[in-house]
């Protein structure tokens, strides 16, 4: 495995970090109101407001409500990259995927509210939003790859196995999102995925 670098990620400026903050805070906005109200009863002015900013700012940011709406995902897959990225170089790779996954999602320990739950599902199963929704999945497996193939000394050029691997763990967590929108009752987020990753990990060891 490849010796990889220890010493720390320059820090973001305080600019950076504001810009951040806006960014999340039109994010989750945007996905409150469209799963409270529906997403054609949610206009740009909405989720400005509730983000505080302007309208003009929204507009800085992001293209569409469905842009916006998926920020958090998209952002969240390019947390997990680097956090894998950041686990010891001695911890086995799917040990490594499972807790860098995990610890983004650690924010969903609790049973949602099923009203809220069913609002979620009828955004996210949008036509509206498939697209930015695709966007979300493949940003996931290429920074998970291009993440694996770093801790193996490789390159998602030189070598498939990489993205194949970032597409089997990319697979598994939206089968364990589905299965947490589907859930009746609702059920916690987090064992299922860990679940799901689990049970991926185990069809990889050799019999």
């Amino acid at each position: 495995m490849a010796t990889r670098s220890t010493a720390p990620r320059p820090r973001a400026s305080l600019r950076e970090r504001k810009k951040l903050a806006t960014r999340q805070a039109l994010g989750a906005a945007a996905l409150r109101l469209a799963a409270e109200r529906g997403l054609d009863n949610v206009l740009v002015e909405d989720i400005a407001a509730a983000a505080n900013v302007s309208p003009r700012t929204f507009n800085n940011y992001f293209s569409s409500k469905p842009e916006a709406i998926c920020a958090l995902g998209m952002d969240r897959a390019a947390q997990i990259g680097a956090t894998l990225r950041g686990r010891p170089a001695s911890e086995p790779l799917w040990e490594a995927i499972t807790r860098a996954v995990l610890q983004h999602y650690d924010a969903t320990g609790d049973t949602p509210a099923g009203e809220w739950l069913r609002g979620l599902r009828r955004v996210l199963t949008s036509p509206a939003l498939q697209g930015e929704y695709l966007k979300v999945n493949a940003a996931m497996q290429r920074t998970l790859a291009e993440a694996i193939a770093d801790r193996a000394g490789t390159s998602t050029e030189r070598d498939m196995l990489p993205m194949i691997s970032a597409g089997a763990v990319t697979a598994a967590t939206q089968v364990a999102l589905q299965r947490w929108l589907d859930a009746d009752p609702p059920a916690p987020l987090h064992p299922l995925l860990r679940r799901a990753l689990q049970q991926l990990a185990s069809a990889f060891k050799p019999t």
